[in-house]
């Protein structure tokens, strides 16, 4: 089997979008049946910094890269599928995200460690209270993507969530990237974004266990400064999981990532895995469809 590149995905608007070194591709199905692939170039800040390629470093640097080439993927497929009739530019992208995340800071830091103080009334363990912060985080989070999970349009993006997962296992796998080969492949993959959230949340309910109790105002403030530090973390343990499945303790350290990849991953139809493999394969090398190509003659 060949050494393969790293290859990336999101699910889009009744498409797929996928990330591989220098080049980054949408494919969305159209309304009138076709698919339309956008090819771009794409770098990353660690090729002109290295520094920022450093482990715990990179794990934040990724997350923000991932933010805005999904936000802008996610544009771009609204658009063609019909759903919106302008993209967004910089500035309205850029207020996005940062809408998108004040709305994440309210939702599972503030909430979460406010509410404790109807539990202070009762115990004035930092660690009981920490930990019950942690736990009704968690809860909020499960409880948000069953929500959204029940969403007809969401499905519709579980579905090419899990044609992404299928396409790159055909591919990680050395096997021609035809419908039939992708088909019987697993919807649940070890470095999916899922995971990443899933240990981001046990994580950062491990750290905050021993951050005392201090005022709301301090625990709101330590949270979100700390949030860089566990993110660089959860990333190093995705980025190490992907490589070492075959060890048991991976296994069982990513296993609720996967449990949740059940909620945000659908089974796709056979059109949904085709545009899965026109965008996977936009951004592999010539070469690499050349010898594909090959396989398939002789």
């Amino acid at each position: 089997m060949t050494k393969k590149l790293s290859v990336g995905g999101q699910a889009v608007i009744e498409g797929v979008m996928m990330r591989g070194p220098g080049k980054i591709a949408v494919a969305v199905r159209k309304a009138d049946g076709t698919i339309t692939v956008d090819l771009d170039g794409v770098g990353t800040l660690g090729d002109r910094y290295p520094i920022l390629k450093k482990p715990l470093i990179r794990g934040v640097v990724s997350l923000c890269e991932s933010l805005y080439y999904g936000m802008k993927a996610l544009s771009y497929s609204a658009q063609v599928s019909g759903d919106e009739d302008e993209t967004l530019d910089s500035k309205e992208m850029a207020l996005t995200i940062f809408t998108s995340v004040l709305l994440a800071v309210g939702l599972f830091i503030v909430i979460p460690t406010w509410t404790m103080r109807f539990l202070h009334n009762f115990t004035t363990n930092a660690i009981v209270l920490n930990l019950a912060e942690g736990l009704l985080r968690l809860a909020i989070f499960l409880g948000y993507i069953w929500g959204i999970s029940q969403m007809h349009d969401i499905q519709r993006v579980f579905q090419y969530h899990g044609a992404e997962h299928k396409t790159i296992f055909t591919y990680e796998h050395d096997l021609p990237l035809e419908v039939a080969n992708v088909r019987p492949f697993s919807t649940l993959h070890p470095r999916c974004g899922t995971n990443f959230l899933m240990i981001v949340m046990l994580i950062s309910t491990f750290i905050f266990a021993f951050l005392g109790w201090p005022s709301l105002p301090l625990r709101i403030l330590s949270r979100v400064l700390l949030m860089p530090v566990i993110a660089g973390i959860s990333y190093e343990i995705i980025h190490y999981a992907g490589t070492h499945m075959d060890k048991k303790w991976v296994q069982k350290a990513i296993w609720p990532g996967l449990c949740l990849q059940k909620l945000t991953t659908r089974q796709p139809d056979d059109s949904q895995i085709e545009v899965a493999i026109a965008s996977l394969k936009a951004v592999l090398p010539a070469e690499e469809l050349e010898q594909e190509k090959a396989e398939k003659v002789s």
